[in-house]
């Protein structure tokens, strides 16, 4: 018999290979332009700049995170960091593709840092919470960075690092941010796509932990 216990333990461990959904060989149909900035969501992007991937749980909120900070050209949002090719939005929510969401931030170094961008996502979500953000539970709202280079893995390691003991003087528990090289990114269907622009009233569950990030040399 399928118990609800076995359903939450699946939506809160990530699933083997063997368990994973098979997804597709083509990419799902998205947005070919930013909502609000009108510009191209796949490129191709202006020479000199840089791509970083962030996930803090619903990507809805993040993204507009992103979007309204000063030097980021465009954002997306997608599934990144699991098994499944070309997944759909509820194959990802079933916690059998592995994969968070995730937002995809094009940005000019010129104009804001990664260091920057770092520092924005560590205050505005709880990376202590483990497969959840709130309450919305299961792998795909886990908390991930995932880095373009060498210098953005070492400034992302350097940040988690100093966040920690800020986080622990502040009585919070261990960081779960999950820091890796950049996997395949999977753009979410069009609807998707700068969500609370086309909804302003729709759901958002961003919430820091109100502890700033003083980000180390080493991460700037």
């Amino acid at each position: 018999m399928f118990f609800l216990s076995d359903m939450l333990n699946r939506k809160i461990n990530l699933p083997k290979p063997s368990e994973a959904l098979p997804g597709r060989a083509r990419a799902i149909a998205t947005a070919p332009r930013h909502f609000v900035s009108k510009r191209p969501l796949k490129g191709p992007y202006p020479d000199g700049l840089e791509t970083a991937m962030f996930g803090l749980g619903c990507f809805w909120g993040a993204e507009r995170l992103f979007w309204q900070t000063e030097g980021v050209w465009v954002t997306a949002v997608g599934y990144a960091g699991g098994i499944t090719p070309n997944p759909t939005y509820q194959e990802t929510c079933t916690g059998l593709t592995g994969h968070a969401e995730v937002v995809l931030v094009v940005f000019d170094p010129e104009t804001v840092s990664y260091a920057d961008l770092l520092r924005l996502f560590w205050e505005s979500h709880d990376p202590t919470q483990g497969m959840r953000q709130g309450n919305d539970v299961g792998t795909a709202y886990r908390s991930a960075i995932y880095t373009s280079g060498d210098a953005q893995f070492q400034a992302a390691g350097a940040s988690r690092e100093a966040y920690q003991a800020s986080l622990r003087g502040a009585g919070h528990g261990g960081i779960t941010t999950e820091i890796a090289p950049a996997p395949a990114f999977y753009f979410a269907e069009a609807d998707h796509q700068q969500y609370l622009a086309k909804n302003p009233h729709g759901y958002c569950n961003l919430k820091g932990t109100g502890i700033a990030c003083a980000m180390p040399a080493a991460a700037s």
